[in-house]
């Protein structure tokens, strides 16, 4: 005979629900208030700091635990080894990179998405509704259809490899999906010099090869040369190969500079080839009627990239792909199998929508962020404070212009600013030296929290500001802690 497990009992009904919930909503109360006091007083402490060796030594060597230790143990250990080493993104002195610096409202919405639980491949349920109408509203403000084809992604290289994706299933000229690339000629990708990692990454996990990104140079404000950009199209059909697609850039990871995508708009055209913008940050400048003209023609793609984590302000993740032809978008990654089968009614009615637009089947409520900021500060406040940011980077750059030895290493397109100190005794190799070593001391001394690059092979600081925390004191401690430390180094 088969032998069965025994039946269950009272004693072995499981749950990994609080034994006390009036215990563990005081718990969960005192985490809300630490969590809002911490993001209170975040320019009172430094930016960022290293990590003493005894929370390095306890979070490295902590051991798999079997038995749990208890939510308020749990708690405290976080509050003391976690909490207070980040990378500082959330202060108001922070422009090392374009990251996201998080609402307190965000916070919370993401509280509430996290404790629905929602599955958001789609299914009859109100989530589904509220990511719908974020995409509908993302969608009018970048100047798309209000009905394109859209999904919201963990980040801009998840939401630009989408869009490319769609790109090379609409353009390939062969059923991708069936045959792979045995299908056909070789697919070519063009984009500038100066494009984001995402497009190699991509077209390397395409099984593309990174040979086919195509990289044109760049003018002298760094903006793709769409004259080159044409010759080399040209040259590839002439080869044998198939271009695909043009990638335009609104908002350059290294300087912010925006290519001509009205320029751009027109060469897909004529050349019959999808045109796909990486708005990683700078597509948000839509929002602002005094800065949507910088990303003009941005509405003329046939598919667009953005994070919301970056000049939306709102806590991390969330990205978004809009795709204008919709059946093109469902196309590339469209599945349905048996047990996803939409049955008209009950809790699958309406289908997997978002499941059909991307990779992923399981994916969490992030639109309620979205849904609840625009809804509680509007639109035309968080665009006023993406103008506030370029403000400041402007205001930045005609301070630093007057700094002796300074050199902006690039036009101040949107709102990153780069800069050197070029004093004319030292060598260039010297002059990088002396930058990394004035960024590592920013840094470390808790001044503030600015990247280093490279343009034109020479080693430049970077103060990208996409922060809604920063007031203009916060950038006068810059301005001051460099000159400090530019003179104790000369010293």
């Amino acid at each position: 005979m088969t032998e069965h497990a025994p039946a269950p009992t009272h004693s072995t009904d499981l749950t990994l629900d609080p034994n006390d919930w009036a215990e563990f909503r005081t718990l969960a109360h005192r985490m809300v208030d630490d969590s809002l006091e911490h993001l209170r007083t975040l320019g009172d402490r430094a930016p960022w700091q290293t990590m003493p060796g005894s929370t390095r030594e306890t979070l490295s060597a902590e051991q798999l635990p079997r038995e749990g230790q208890g939510d308020d143990a749990t708690y405290a250990q976080f509050a003391e080894h976690v909490l207070p080493y980040t990378n500082g993104n959330r202060h108001p002195r922070f422009w090392g990179w374009i990251q996201g610096n998080g609402t307190p409202l965000g916070m919370m919405a993401d509280m509430l998405a996290a404790g629905m639980n929602a599955h958001l491949a789609g299914l009859d349920q109100a989530p589904k509704l509220v990511e719908l109408k974020v995409i509908g509203w993302l969608a009018e403000l970048m100047g798309f259809p209000t009905d394109s084809s859209g999904v919201l992604m963990s980040g801009g290289t998840m939401a630009n490899l989408v869009g490319l994706a769609v790109a090379r299933h609409a353009r390939a000229g062969f059923d991708l999906r069936a045959d792979g690339l045995h299908g056909g000629p070789p697919l070519t990708v063009y984009a500038s010099s100066e494009v984001h990692s995402w497009a190699q990454k991509s077209v390397e996990l395409f099984g593309m090869g990174s040979a086919s990104l195509r990289k044109a140079p760049v003018d002298a404000s760094l903006r793709i040369d769409v004259g080159a950009l044409e010759s080399m199209i040209a040259a590839d059909r002439a080869s044998g190969s198939r271009p695909i697609c043009v990638i335009g850039t609104a908002g350059t990871v290294n300087s912010g500079a925006i290519d001509d995508l009205n320029a751009l708009a027109d060469v897909c055209a004529r050349e019959k080839l999808w045109f796909h913008v990486d708005g990683a940050f700078g597509a948000l400048a839509a929002l602002s009627p005094t800065l949507r003209p910088l990303v003009a023609g941005m509405e003329r793609a046939d598919s667009l990239a953005f994070d919301l984590h970056k000049w939306g302000y709102l806590p991390y993740e969330i990205a978004c792909v809009l795709v204008k032809d919709r059946a093109a978008h469902e196309g590339t990654f469209s599945v349905t199998p048996s047990y996803l089968t939409d049955e008209g009614r009950g809790v699958i009615a309406g289908g997997l929508p978002f499941a059909d637009r991307g990779i992923e089947l399981t994916r969490g409520f992030k639109a309620l962020k979205v849904w609840m900021s625009f809804k509680a500060h509007g639109v035309d406040a968080i665009a006023a404070v993406i103008e506030q940011n370029v403000a400041q980077a402007r205001e930045l750059a005609a301070r630093l212009a007057k700094v002796p030895d300074v050199v902006l290493a690039a036009p101040v397109s949107l709102n990153i600013v780069c800069f050197r100190f070029a004093p004319s005794g030292l060598t260039d190799e010297a002059q990088d030296a002396l930058n990394k070593e004035i960024l590592l001391r920013v840094q470390e001394t808790g001044t503030a929290i600015i990247s280093g690059s490279k343009i034109d092979g020479r080693y430049v600081m970077r103060a990208a500001c996409s922060n809604h925390r920063s007031t203009w004191a916060d950038f006068e401690q810059l301005l001051t802690g460099l000159e400090r430390i530019r003179g104790e180094l000369a010293s």
